[in-house]
């Protein structure tokens, strides 16, 4: 990938969607005495970052050749990002989830207009699905994570925050499908190449974290994590190369570091995240003084929790006896 094609993806999607926020995080830099601020990726249409990627490639694709319709796969936020990408070009769009999905994700996706399909034990289950009902329709298959032109919409992220904030030194990223660490790696590398960027996995969903260790794809048994939006089995030996390239280091967070992490921003910071949207800001917490004096950067991915997890944040809240700060 070239820059010139972040700076094209750039002018393509300025029509539609505007720079996100970033904020100082005070409670955050108080605990490790860096200057710690939230790119709120969670206040993007969708409600997550994933929007940017999906517009991108559908308007890219569009300008090749006519599209009779859109097909993809996702645990949720890709979906969601598909079908809003659709309704905007007033295309016809079905979206396959695995079975029992995030249902504030399906709910989402569903009031956008696209079909919903359930599908799949997970997210690598519900992929073969999809591939074979757009081959079967000859609609356009946006496959999250291998579409090529997801990632320099992704990319426009870290465009934006080295405008924000041209300072930074810390880049903390949550690794999915890897699209969005691919771009948001690529671009502020090559605006400043002394950037760190960390990726962040779930304990119970690591294949891209064995993976970038071993230098080649591992695929794991299962993914159930919380963090849906993290949940990848089956790793591609194209990505691995890639994160391996421009990643300087992956970071694995529990469960309940998660949880923790939500509770955080929303009592500390009043950010609402889901626990990918939160795992940034649990990885930077395990190790907060280690970035004492650096500008750090954590990417709130996305904000939407499900009823019973946000029940789960509160309860670890409660057993506890104030945040600390």
């Amino acid at each position: 990938m070239d820059f010139v094609v972040v700076e094209q993806a750039r002018t393509l999607l300025r029509p539609y969607l505007p720079p996100t926020r970033l904020v100082a995080a005070p409670s955050l830099s108080r605990v490790s005495d860096a200057d710690v601020h939230l790119k709120l990726e969670n206040e993007a249409p969708t409600g997550s970052f994933k929007v940017r990627g999906a517009l991108h490639a559908l308007l890219c694709e569009r300008e090749r050749h006519p599209l009779a319709g859109v097909v993809t796969s996702s645990t949720g936020n890709h979906g969601a990002g598909v079908a809003y990408a659709a309704r905007l070009l007033t295309l016809p769009a079905a979206v396959f989830l695995p079975v029992h999905p995030n249902p504030v994700k399906r709910s989402r996706i569903a009031a956008l207009g696209a079909a919903v399909i359930e599908a799949g034990r997970d997210y690598d289950d519900a992929r073969a699905h999809a591939a074979r009902y757009a081959r079967e329709r000859g609609w356009f298959f946006l496959e999250d994570g291998r579409n090529p032109d997801m990632t320099p919409g992704a990319a426009t992220l870290a465009c934006e925050i080295l405008e924000q904030l041209p300072s930074v030194d810390v880049l903390y990223v949550p690794v999915g499908d890897t699209t969005l660490i691919r771009g948001v790696a690529f671009a502020a590398k090559h605006i400043k190449p002394s950037v760190r960027v960390i990726g962040v996995q779930a304990e119970r969903a690591p294949a891209y974290y064995h993976s970038w260790q071993q230098g080649r794809a591992l695929a794991t048994e299962s993914c159930d994590t919380i963090a849906d939006g993290l949940a990848v089995r089956c790793p591609t030996e194209e990505n691995v190369r890639e994160i391996r390239r421009r990643v300087d280091e992956m970071r694995l967070v529990s469960e309940q570091a998660m949880l923790g992490a939500i509770y955080r921003l929303l009592v500390d910071e009043h950010v609402i995240a889901e626990p990918a949207g939160a795992a940034a800001i649990a990885a930077f917490l395990a190790s907060a003084r280690a970035h004492a004096g650096q500008r750090v950067v954590l990417l709130v991915t996305g904000s939407n929790i499900t009823p019973r997890v946000l029940q789960q944040v509160m309860q670890w809240g409660e057993g506890k006896d104030e945040p600390a700060v």
